[in-house]
């Protein structure tokens, strides 16, 4: 069959041409990324755009000319109006206005075809920036199963663009779309809608001011217009530009003008668009059969989001998740945690002892070994949402959880980021970027930390060993004593998202508009793919930081040199790390703590898990098996205060593990909320309200339980 003239290979462009640059567009769960890994591979580069948080995605995929073609994946939006900083990005991109990404030569849109209409508004509105574009109409076999019937050709010809029907996650379409991407000479949209008279006027006066003052090309400056008009266009990130005095002296005269004589003239542009989209739509969108009833997705969400079978339902996958984390992890974490130690080991057989040797096997090795011994914790976090997300899942998790999260003011999709805290509260930072509120973003940062990340394992671990020694207790007593650790991390979140939402950060209870995509086979390279990126955006940003903080802790802790003949714990005790811990002692004795513990705390502000190691050169005891804390937790049963006393007496210890629980307690975190925040202002708010809450709570236990003769 031979193919339409617009996916007609072309003759090789000339070698000199330079590298085009494509942008991937599209609404939320359209098969965006399937398509973005499916059309470059391996040849990705993941990281952030510089002044905000958000995932920057470039890959190199191949013209079938053999040419290279640099694709960018562009934040997934409806609309080119911003309400997150994600879909800042896409505005700011596809405009022009960051300098530290090039402006794309050609836009791929990609629409999901069981709802056309609906990812038509996007591709509308970019169409109006006079780019090449290519529209690639992807979930056709979807289509096909709901009887909608799709005529392609008219769409194209309607458009004046290529169209691609296409089925991303088993590649059919993939050949003509890279044909497609090929042609050098791809027309420019021709598609035609009607401004309302009343703004008419408007936008001409304001595309022409935006050439003549703020520099921009003539239909990047009428697309501005009409995002300026369209009103909903109010997030500014770095990189964004601001609009000249006379740029927004016009437009915020015709705003007064509108306002005066009562025209809605946003609704009248989004409702324009609209009727232009819909009319398009009845020409080219034919029902060709009768849905049979519910369709597979309707007969799911059916129990999914059934709101008791709902929560069942989620309470098996969120325990799937957990046990999976702290069982199918153990092994590689052992075998990590081996291979650390034989690594410091045969440093210390091939180098003379020395400062030089101990830098390399305590600071450097030590420092990174204790974080990358949780990545297998990690990895499978992230598998688990890849997954979820793939199949569309995480999407009805959001849902269920909405009426729970609306009580405390925020909404479902603050879930998703809290729920990644579990693992690292770095990507669950990260990933409030797609929420669209300024302050429930900002809330959703604050208390993430709150979630028992994979860090304190190690110190509640620990703590349980000492505070219930031998085989007094039942294994489901320290069960459930590690479950109460995790429920009190997560009661703290909702109780402090409660309190930000009615105080500091005052708003409404957001309404959750989110779409249910419908289910759909897991695509497993691209779930490994994502679980790779992302765990080595983890490792580069958490690893590198920790090795800095572990070297500078290393020294504390080795200068100045004891006297000879002094043991590690002599050693320790008069260090600039033992010196800090009597100077903190005074502030941590009331909640049963002493220097020693002290020098744990300070240490463990790299590392939450940092403190069993620092335990065990404090008590001079072995710890680098963090499993196997017995000789650790026989040297702390040995501890005493001045007057003979048990230090780790089980009162301490259990206050010991609610001070974990609640403090702030990791740089690596603290320099990410800045960085998303882009202010010192809330990473110092969230440190001392976070520790001052985990001295409060610590000081009421042990003196309460003191006062009880515990």
């Amino acid at each position: 069959m031979p193919l339409p003239p617009h996916l007609q290979p072309s003759a090789p462009p000339a070698p000199d041409r330079r590298q085009p640059v494509y942008a991937l567009v599209g609404n939320p769960n359209c098969g965006k990324s399937t398509l973005f890994n499916a059309l470059t591979g391996l040849k990705q580069k993941i990281g952030n755009y510089p002044g905000v948080t958000v995932e920057k995605k470039t890959g190199t995929a191949w013209s079938q000319h053999g040419q290279p073609l640099t694709v960018i994946d562009l934040p997934g939006a409806y609309s080119l109006a911003a309400r997150s900083p994600d879909e800042a990005v896409l505005r700011d991109v596809l405009l022009g206005r960051r300098t530290d990404t090039p402006m794309p030569d050609r836009i791929i849109c990609i629409a999901d075809s069981t709802n056309l209409e609906r990812n038509l508004y996007i591709v509308h509105q970019i169409l109006d920036l006079g780019r090449p574009v290519i529209l690639v109409l992807n979930m056709m076999d979807l289509a096909a199963q709901a009887g909608l019937d799709i005529r392609v050709a008219r769409l194209s010809e309607a458009l004046g663009i290529p169209v691609i029907p296409c089925e991303a996650t088993n590649g059919r379409g993939l050949v003509e779309l890279k044909l497609a991407m090929s042609r050098p000479d791809l027309p420019l949209p021709r598609h035609s809608w009607s401004i309302p008279a009343p703004i008419a006027a408007a936008v001409s006066e304001l595309q022409a001011s935006l050439v003549e003052n703020d520099r921009r090309a003539p239909l990047i400056a009428r697309a501005e217009a009409l995002l300026l008009l369209t009103d909903q266009d109010t997030v500014r990130v770095a990189g964004s530009t601001t609009l000249s005095p006379r740029t927004l002296e016009i437009f915020q005269s015709w705003q007064k003008r509108w306002g005066t004589s009562g025209t809605d003239w946003a609704g009248s542009l989004v409702q324009s668009r609209y009727d232009a989209i819909t009319g398009l739509t009845a020409n080219v969108v034919r029902q060709a059969t009768a849905p049979a009833g519910p369709n597979t997705s309707d007969r799911i969400d059916a129990v999914v989001t059934h709101p008791v079978w709902g929560w069942l339902v989620l309470g098996a996958v969120m325990t799937a998740l957990f046990v999976s984390i702290f069982t199918l992890a153990q092994a590689p974490m052992d075998w990590i945690g081996n291979h650390a130690s034989l690594l410091a080991d045969a440093v210390k057989h091939r180098m003379a002892p020395g400062d030089l040797r101990d830098l390399i096997t305590d600071g450097a090795i030590g420092g990174v070994g204790s974080v990358i011994t949780f990545l297998p914790q990690i990895l499978i976090l992230f598998f688990f949402i890849g997954l979820l997300e793939s199949t569309g899942y995480m999407a009805r998790a959001a849902f269920i959880m909405d009426r729970l999260m609306s009580r405390v003011g925020l909404n479902g999709k603050s879930f998703i980021p809290m729920l990644s805290s579990y693992a690292c509260a770095i990507p669950g930072i990260m990933a409030t970027r797609t929420i669209e509120d300024p302050k429930d973003r900002l809330v959703t940062i604050l208390v993430a930390p709150l979630m028992s990340c994979s860090a304190r394992l190690p110190v509640y671990l620990l703590m349980i060993a000492a505070l219930m020694p031998g085989n007094q207790v039942p294994v489901p007593a320290k069960v459930g004593l590690m479950l109460l650790m995790y429920a009190l991390g997560t009661l703290g979140a909702f109780g402090f998202a409660w309190l930000f939402k009615r105080t500091l950060l005052k708003g409404e209870p957001p309404l959750m508009i989110m779409e249910l995509p419908p289910y759909r086979l897991p695509r497993l390279r691209d779930v490994l793919q994502q679980m790779g990126g992302r765990a080595w955006i983890f490792l580069r940003r958490a690893g590198t930081f920790i090795l800095g903080i572990s070297i500078v802790l290393w020294f504390l802790a080795a200068y100045p040199k004891a006297s000879a003949g002094a043991n590690p714990a002599q050693q320790l005790a008069q260090s600039f790390a033992g010196r800090a811990g009597h100077a903190l002692e005074p502030v941590i004795k009331p909640l049963g703590f002493d220097w020693q513990i002290g020098i744990g705390l300070i240490s463990s502000f790299a590392a939450r898990e940092v403190f069993v190691s620092t335990m065990g050169v404090v008590f001079n005891a072995s710890a680098d098996d963090k499993e196997n804390t017995a000789p650790l937790q026989q040297a702390m049963g040995k501890a005493r205060w001045p007057d003979g006393r048990a230090l780790f007496t089980p009162l301490a210890c259990f206050s010991l593990m609610i001070f974990y629980v609640f403090a702030m307690q990791c740089m690596s975190t603290i320099a990410v909320v800045k960085r998303e925040t882009n202010s010192w202002k809330w990473p110092i708010f969230q440190t001392v309200y976070m520790t001052g809450t985990a001295w409060m709570l610590s000081f009421i236990v042990y003196q309460t339980g003191s006062a009880l003769g515990f």
